[in-house]
């Protein structure tokens, strides 16, 4: 926990936010997109319906849980209130992820690690054209996801449950991505691995965001190692993600945001 303290005070006295940004494509994202308030629109009020019954549904699971673990909890018995209110996308984050697909236009979208389906849900809602891929290792929370898809008619999305070392492959095989949502291992080895494994994914318009890159030293260095990558040319931290772009055309350059 110190690490993380420590590593968001560092955060802090880096950060900026849109000025002194000399990129026009970077500026824009940040003003245009980043910084721009989302209007509590049907499906943003849909979205925060199905939060609300899963913050209220005390009904306990079993979890399969592949990667990092988690601090909070001690067991793999967990209520579904808890999880929604402890790992699922916050609000804030959450509508930073629709308007992300709005501004891009993303259509081809594949997210690694569903849990309840939350971060989903803004992915699909955002654009019901798109076509949406989720992977989950748990069954458990793979099903509740899916009863909640159902209800408010996400028919863009399909999930494949399975440990990623298996289900990661299949679904990339030969498929270009617009966007990518890294949040289903929290450990750096198989953070790198996915994300060179993605590499297969990408066209000069694609968008990787990894979740929570500065969730411990191993997490960081993990960062590290993508944003320096030589096929990445612009990267953003906003502390809690790590966002790359892979556009020819843009200087290698790497942002420190806050948001």
């Amino acid at each position: 926990m110190y690490s993380y303290i420590s590593s968001y005070f560092k955060f802090l006295l880096k950060s900026t936010n849109e000025h002194g940004i000399h990129s026009p494509f970077i500026f824009n994202f940040i003003t245009k997109c980043l910084y721009k308030k989302v209007p509590n629109n049907k499906q943003i009020q849909n979205i925060t319906d199905n939060r609300k019954s899963l913050l209220t549904n005390h009904h306990k699971i079993n979890v399969t849980d592949f990667g990092a673990g988690s601090r909070i909890f001690k067991s793999n018995i967990r209520s579904i209130s808890k999880i929604a209110k402890n790992a699922g996308i916050s609000t804030k984050r959450g509508k930073l992820l629709y308007q992300m697909v709005q501004y891009f236009e993303s259509e081809q979208i594949l997210e690694i690690g569903t849990s309840l389906g939350i971060a989903t849900t803004y992915l699909s809602l955002a654009n019901s054209a798109a076509k949406i891929t989720t992977l989950e290792g748990c069954k458990e929370t793979a099903k509740i996801a899916q009863d909640h898809f159902n209800k408010l008619e996400m028919n863009n999305v399909k999930i494949n449950i399975g440990d990623f070392k298996d289900t990661l492959s299949k679904t990339i095989a030969n498929k270009k991505y617009d966007l990518i949502y890294f949040d289903g291992n929290h450990q750096k080895e198989a953070t790198i691995t996915y994300f060179e494994q993605c590499l297969e994914t990408i066209h000069n318009e694609s968008i990787f965001i990894f979740d929570d890159i500065h969730w411990s030293k191993p997490m960081e260095q993990a960062w590290e190692y993508i944003m320096n990558h030589p096929k990445v040319t612009v990267s953003i931290d906003t502390f809690q993600w790590g966002i790359v772009f892979f556009r020819k055309e843009q200087l290698k350059e790497h942002f420190v945001i806050r948001v």
